[in-house]
């Protein structure tokens, strides 16, 4: 049953509405009305999305996937709307929420900031920064990087991490581009190390990839993603049941598996 549902699911990717957030024209929520009631008069639920592996990606034929990508549909079914899904700038997520230009944001860290600007819903994947380094290196603690190079993601969770930990001696941070350069960087050794995203790396590394002698670490932060509603809108609730019936249908389960990605 499950694998017939995740079968039906990957039919639909292959027609999904994508857009751009400048491409959408403003319909927002009228006083007086429910956010649901919003979403059911219009049909539709516009997800802000950004190109990240394995959650939201175009595979090499060509098709709009990701984790995040299945389980909108999934989700959009049951609530009985149709998705269209949009690029943001994630920077400026609560501010699209709250004007209507997008109804919801997977995959966003459960903060207490996050819960002041936006509807959460409970958390469903659960993500880590994690040490990555060649499999035979040497590493004990997060002490075994002092007067090592440490490739970090510009602006990421993990160069906040490094730059907020206050270490007892100097670590060279090395920021890139993006999370898959830091690893470039590890295997060919130009950086000691890297700390990165588990949700984006887990699948990335390892026996049979492309990044075979690389290998976590270490485990430094453990964090939490929900899905944001605009702020007092019902329809966080109603996702959030949604994910309780898919994780008892066993849909969930089967979805982070296929990711490699791990459950809240």
């Amino acid at each position: 049953m499950v694998n017939k549902a995740i079968t039906l699911l990957l039919a639909l990717v292959m027609g999904v509405a994508l857009t751009s957030c400048e491409d959408i024209e403003l319909d927002r929520p009228a006083a007086g009305r429910s956010d649901f009631e919003y979403l059911r008069s219009k049909g539709e639920i516009i997800v802000g999305y950004t190109v990240f592996a394995p959650m939201n990606y175009t595979d090499d034929n060509g098709n709009f996937t990701g984790f995040d990508t299945e389980l909108s549909l999934l989700v959009a079914e049951r609530l009985g709307i149709a998705v269209v899904f949009a690029e943001i700038d994630r920077d400026l997520t609560a501010s699209k929420l709250a004007s209507g230009t997008i109804d919801a944001v997977w995959d966003v860290t459960i903060t207490e900031d996050n819960r002041q600007n936006t509807e959460l819903t409970v958390p469903y994947l659960k993500n880590a920064q994690v040490v990555v380094m060649r499999s035979d290196a040497e590493y004990n603690d997060i002490e075994s990087l002092i007067g090592r190079t440490v490739s970090v993601g510009a602006g990421s969770a993990g160069e906040k991490l490094m730059i907020e930990s206050e270490m007892p001696g100097d670590i060279a941070l090395i920021q890139k581009d993006d999370q898959i350069a830091c690893l470039v960087e590890v295997a060919s050794g130009s950086s000691d190390a890297a700390v990165l995203d588990l949700a984006l790396i887990n699948a990335l590394i390892g026996h049979g990839t492309d990044f075979a002698s690389l290998a976590i670490k270490d485990t430094l932060a453990e964090e939490f993603f929900g899905v944001a509603f605009r702020p007092g809108s019902d329809v966080a609730k109603k996702v959030s049941a949604i994910f309780a019936e898919l994780t008892a249908e066993g849909i969930m389960e089967e979805l982070a598996d296929k990711y490699s990605l791990v459950l809240a």
